[in-house]
């Protein structure tokens, strides 16, 4: 199948016969689309976020389905690259806003993008939204299509970047209350995450692939690293790195303490590719050398 590359506000509007009032920006409304594919596959070079009211098709993400179904906020980032297969006689309905990244290049919006870690999310982890979360996005929308109706002047961009950013400030709250409505599952799922470190260094995995990564265990528990991320510092206060060294140095003051092994053996057997990595690892959190650490409770 071959690959759309929406990098274009217009290109996106041309897709489904909706009219291009900037350049550079564009508030969706799909239940005015004239045309649309069935099945197709996008690359996206523009910031977009979707409320869906109907669930009319399937989108993948890579190798994972959204879980989206009525009343969600779906969003993609440039590069990412997502799937759709429409529903039979379905027409899309869902709302919402296409930014390009010279949108907001240089602005103040454009040096927080990085903090809307839900743009790195899979899309199956998309965002619930209530009845009142509901109109506030849409509110949101609206004011950014005033700004597109009227006469450009020197305030345009400023506005709609404000209330684009307006916007992605609601959706960081909404997907923060989002993690707490879900805590009984994301409990569940630090419990997994705690037992998978375990298994991690009870296993040979530290020589064999190192020292663990972040993604190594979402992909585990079937959830992006900037979601799993997230989701573990909101429900802990740590996040997923502060959790594995936690870990590390807990297994090496054990083996300090328990085995006859060298710092250097102990090093390489829980994954550090240099031993002296694991010493300044070691003295930076308890404050003093593994050697030291061993001598100290001999």
């Amino acid at each position: 199948m071959e690959v759309i590359k929406l990098d274009s506000v217009d290109r996106y509007n041309k897709l489904f016969g909706l009219e291009t009032l900037h350049p550079l920006v564009s508030v969706i409304d799909l239940s005015k689309a004239t045309t649309w594919p069935r099945h197709f596959k996008v690359n996206y070079g523009v910031y977009a976020l979707f409320l869906k009211n109907t669930k009319c098709g399937d989108i993948t993400y890579g190798r994972q389905p959204y879980d989206y179904d009525e009343g969600t906020i779906v969003c993609f980032a440039p590069g990412q690259v997502a799937e759709v297969e429409m529903l039979q006689d379905a027409r899309p309905e869902a709302y919402g806003v296409l930014f390009h990244p010279d949108l907001v290049r240089g602005t103040a919006l454009g040096q927080e993008m990085k903090k809307y870690s839900f743009f790195s999310y899979e899309t199956r982890e998309a965002l619930h939204v209530s009845e009142v979360e509901r109109s506030t996005v849409l509110d949101c929308l609206r004011k950014i299509q005033m700004e597109l109706d009227r006469p450009v002047d020197k305030h345009s961009q400023r506005l709609i970047t404000a209330n684009i950013g307006l916007l992605l400030d609601y959706c960081m709250r909404f997907y923060e209350r989002q993690f707490t409505t879900r805590e009984a599952s994301n409990k569940e799922i630090i419990v997994r995450f705690e037992r998978l470190l375990d298994d991690y260094f009870d296993s040979d995995a530290p020589q064999q692939i190192g020292l663990p990564t972040v993604r190594y265990f979402a992909e585990r528990v079937c959830l992006s690293p900037n979601y799993f991320g997230d989701m573990i510092r909101k429900q802990t206060g740590k996040t997923v790195s502060e959790y594995i060294q936690d870990r590390l140095i807990g297994r090496a003051k054990e083996l300090l303490l328990s085995s006859s092994q060298s710092m250097s053996e102990i090093a390489y057997g829980l994954g550090f590719q240099y031993p002296q990595h694991m010493s300044r690892m070691f003295k930076r959190v308890v404050g003093c050398t593994p050697n030291e650490f061993r001598t100290q409770r001999s």
